[in-house]
């Protein structure tokens, strides 16, 4: 607070705090990166997702976005209700729940980073590309087998540094505001201000070695190259 002031309609800093309001961006962006955005999480994430989908019919979950009493109601407690609901209908919801719990989880396959050249026509990959790309006709995939996670992890402003949307002030006598171009106060900030992370999931521990050789042959013929910084590893391919 004491480093900022409004000034006309909007919220100004310091000029030599401009290196800490840069920080506080890329300390966002890192916790998206380590904690909310982690493989495991969106493993989490996308295995609820798929209980809540195949739940939808029975408990018309969708149907509550139409009435404004009734969707304040949809909380976790809809996890607890397919759970422990005997009906026969929810029963492939149940398992992922289970498997949830049991951290018997979608596995990793891998992932990387979109090259930067790409970003711009970047569109989702979906299992339908993994599917597509397999080669092996030894193991026949399908959609279902595979799960795909895009993740945008960015500064706020995608590619842009989200600082050249904020102006400074000299000093608290100053009323003059004013913006601050980068290559003005370090040449160590990044290039880029965007990534674009592709995960590859296996729904089915047996098929981690299908899933991820197909995603490496999907890399190559996108982009020519695997993009990815290492394969599957070995022991994760043995463990199932």
């Amino acid at each position: 607070m004491e480093t900022m002031r409004v000034m006309g309609d909007e919220i100004c800093y310091r000029a030599k705090e401009y290196l800490a309001i840069f920080k506080l961006f890329a300390t966002r962006a890192d916790l998206y990166r380590t904690v909310y955005m982690h493989p495991k999480v969106k493993a989490i994430e996308l295995m609820v997702v798929d209980a809540l989908l195949k739940a939808n019919d029975y408990l018309q979950i969708s149907s509550y976005i139409q009435d404004p009493s009734e969707y304040w109601k949809l909380d976790d407690t809809v996890i607890k209700t397919i759970e422990t609901a005997p009906d026969e209908e929810l029963r492939e919801s149940r398992e992922l729940i289970l498997r949830v719990r049991r951290r018997n989880l979608y596995q990793f396959c891998n992932e990387y980073a979109v090259p930067k050249e790409n970003l711009d026509n970047f569109k989702d990959v979906t299992p339908q590309d993994i599917v597509c790309s397999q080669k092996n006709a030894g193991v026949l995939l399908k959609e279902e087998d595979v799960a795909v996670s895009n993740v945008r992890i960015d500064l706020t402003r995608g590619r842009h540094n989200p600082l050249e949307s904020i102006n400074f002030f000299k000093d608290y006598e100053s009323n003059e505001k004013f913006p601050i171009p980068e290559d003005r106060i370090s040449h160590l900030l990044p290039a880029s201000y965007q990534d674009m992370i592709v995960r590859v999931y296996s729904k089915k521990p047996e098929l981690v070695a299908a899933v991820s050789e197909a995603f490496e042959n999907f890399q190559l013929k996108t982009y020519g190259i695997k993009a990815q910084v290492h394969g599957t590893p070995v022991k994760k391919i043995r463990r199932t």
